[in-house]
């Protein structure tokens, strides 16, 4: 009922959505690839300026109204996912190995590529938190039950969850599109690697590689749902289990070596 009586939410809304439709999709060249501007991005930004606390446009309980109705629109999200699944199970069964094997990337990526750089910018057992995953709602509870929201790795967490709900979706959505615009990858791969278990994030990104390949729109739609709720499953006993650990002995191995000098000797002393 709430929701329903918070009718200034649902006015703006309405029309965000009218002036992002009425602007459409956007192209910007840069260098081989495209940029792709969807209405999503507008409504994303536009979204976010309205409700900056200065302007007093929205209080704080229409905001959290706001985000009860995008828990209410991820779930349609989910729900016409699972329509455009069921009609190809066939397709996806076939690529079963390759839809299983993309996974291990959403995992370890983040420690491949982010642990290093977190503990060479300076980061102490906050690179832990903040590199594990990529950080979403189930993360945060893997870490705040074995760690504590208090603790260096819960303030890792806690604020790669705050980009990510902040810039995620904006970034993926470009990354995506311009990749999608160079050819090099089959969309379905990158279909499959959208699927990192955040519906914003592979709404974004997935919509953005099926606006640069509209007549794949639909498989690519199916495949980075299945993908998602892939990740969404497997991916709590996963992290819990393989990639935190794993994250605990390599930062154990690269901090004495890449952490910043300081740091360095005062592991050094402590030993």
């Amino acid at each position: 009922m709430e929701i329903l009586k918070s009718w200034k939410v649902h006015v703006f809304a309405l029309v965000i959505v009218v002036i992002c439709e009425m602007i459409g999709t956007k192209k910007l060249t840069v260098g081989p690839g495209v940029l792709l501007f969807l209405p999503m991005l507008y409504a994303m930004i536009i979204g976010a300026a309205v409700s900056l606390p200065k302007l007093k446009v929205l209080n704080l309980t229409e905001m959290n109204v706001s985000a009860k109705c995008l828990t209410i629109g991820t779930m349609m999200l989910l729900a016409k996912l699972g329509i455009l699944m069921g009609p190809n199970l066939v397709k996806l069964m076939q690529s079963g190995l390759a839809l299983g094997f993309q996974e291990i990337g959403h995992f370890f990526g983040t420690i491949i590529f982010g642990l290093p750089l977190a503990i060479a910018l300076g980061l102490g057992r906050e690179a832990i938190g903040a590199t594990y995953s990529i950080d979403r709602e189930p993360n945060i509870a893997i870490i705040a039950e074995k760690y504590g929201l208090d603790s260096a790795e819960g303030r890792g967490v806690l604020a790669v969850y705050i980009c990510g709900t902040l810039f995620g979706a904006i970034w993926l959505g470009f990354v995506a599109g311009f990749i999608a615009s160079l050819n090099i990858l089959h969309p379905y791969a990158l279909a499959m690697g959208a699927g990192v278990g955040s519906g914003s994030m592979m709404a974004a990104s997935s919509g953005a590689i099926a606006a640069a390949v509209p007549s794949m729109a639909k498989e690519v739609l199916m495949y980075a749902g299945a993908s998602n709720l892939l990740t969404s499953v497997v991916g709590v006993y996963f992290a819990l289990f393989i990639s935190l650990p794993t994250t605990e002995y390599l930062y154990k191995k690269l901090s004495p070596v890449l952490g910043p000098k300081n740091k360095r000797m005062e592991g050094g002393r402590s030993a």
